[in-house]
């Protein structure tokens, strides 16, 4: 598989990381000290419906939001299993703020798709990239001038309040016979879009995830990353692909970015975990003896189930994640096909993790009293976040455990999840 004659260290010029000698473990440490005001913050954000300002000023501070970030434009490139374990730390915290962080961190990955031209312009002078997307198409372009034109609206834009950029999937026509040409992610400038704010739910409150409208934009022909064509197939080669060696970048991008959104469930179960504990220690049994619930075998089993959830939904998304780089690296350096039944393989541990980390807060919610019920409950807003979360329709396992199967026995998938 080519993937171009130039490596990083030959391009002309480049963006040097804030902190270019800053680790993994160095992340992790910055992330688990965030965590008792993130946690502090959770009621607060949750009415405000945002990420405050000033948390989002700590993540840019600690390096969070260039974790996965090509180097030559300022970002870290650490690998996948490395943004996942602190996106799960951060999570432990508030998972509201990580959704946020998450979504838009993560998109670094597609913005290095675009062409290098693109890439220059998107990631700008010092690297700042905050860029939350939509994957199902809210937009329609026509090919203009060397570029498209574009209009549309996207719901749960997670993030769009503090974004730079937007990508938004984009069903692009013909102009003039209105044929399909394909589907696209097409990354806009923050002075193109405007947020309508319409987020108004049960759960997930505090991540902002407001409707972003065009009226009418240009962009240019190399701001649109396609990944269908006109039929409706996958599009595995972009143009970022010549400029990134990093087998990370040359992957599927879904597994990638559901995986975001399975490490903030997990730790948002384990965030629940640390509140259950406290419970169990604190409060008394119902009944004779009023023992604390911690010294009662029923409560005892309950804790150890939700951690064994909880335990095994962490460890699976990272054998995933690190089964993702190896897989990528396949891809690359052996030219293995990156088949769709995999793709979707993949899709469905992260959905059975996410389902797992539900299972464990609904068993800890259900057992901890009715109390938990209370809308200032911690326990309750993690019940109501992965309530919400698990709407989310890349998340649905029916669709994509069919899908999987049809592949396998060589049939077409019904749906793109």
């Amino acid at each position: 598989m080519a993937i171009g004659t130039r490596s990083a260290q030959q391009l002309s010029s480049h963006i040097a990381p804030p902190e270019p000698d800053l680790t993994v473990d160095e992340l992790l440490r910055r992330s688990d000290a965030l965590r008792p005001l993130l946690r502090e913050r959770q009621a607060e954000r949750e009415a405000a419906g945002e990420l405050s300002e000033d948390t989002n000023n700590r993540f840019l501070a600690a390096g969070f939001y260039r974790i996965l970030q090509p180097r030559i434009f300022g970002g870290y490139e650490f690998a996948l299993p490395d943004f996942i374990r602190v996106m799960i730390s951060v999570a432990r915290g508030c998972s509201e703020s990580a959704w946020v962080l998450a979504l838009t961190s993560g998109h670094t990955v597609l913005a290095a798709q675009l062409s290098e031209d693109a890439q220059r312009e998107v990631f700008g002078e010092a690297g700042d990239f905050r860029a939350p997307g939509v994957g199902m198409p809210g937009g329609v372009g026509v090919p203009s001038d060397g570029g498209y034109r574009v209009k549309g609206a996207w719901d749960y834009a997670s993030g769009c309040d503090l974004a730079t950029h937007f990508f938004g999937s984009t069903m692009v026509h013909d102009a003039e016979t209105k044929a399909p040409l394909g589907n696209a992610w097409i990354c806009f400038d923050r002075e193109q879009f405007k947020i309508v704010d319409n987020w108004d739910v049960i759960g997930m409150q505090g991540t902002g995830s407001r409707r972003v409208v065009i009226e009418n934009a240009f962009v240019s022909a190399d701001r649109a990353l396609w990944f269908l064509d006109g039929q409706g197939r996958p599009v595995r080669g972009q143009p970022g692909h010549a400029l990134h060696p990093n087998p990370m970048y040359h992957a599927w991008l879904a597994p990638l970015l559901i995986s975001e959104v399975a490490a903030v469930s997990v730790c948002a179960a384990r965030g629940a975990l640390d509140i259950y504990e406290q419970i169990l220690r604190s409060k008394k049994a119902n009944f004779p003896p009023f023992h604390v619930r911690a010294h009662e075998a029923e409560f005892q089993q309950h804790f150890g189930e939700a951690q064994a959830l909880i335990d095994t939904a962490e460890a699976a998304l990272l054998k995933l994640t690190a089964d993702y780089m190896d897989m990528a690296q396949q891809h690359v350096e052996k030219d293995t096909p990156l088949d769709e039944e995999m793709e979707r393989r993949l899709i469905l541990v992260e959905q059975h993790v996410i389902r797992l980390a539900w299972d464990a807060v609904e068993l800890m919610f259900r057992t901890s009293g009715t109390s938990a019920a209370a809308k200032s409950s911690p326990l309750g807003r993690a019940l109501r976040n992965l309530a919400v979360i698990r709407t989310h329709v890349t998340l649905q396992l029916d669709h994509t455990a069919g899908n999987a199967g049809r592949l396998h026995f060589g049939l077409p998938p019904l749906s793109r999840f």
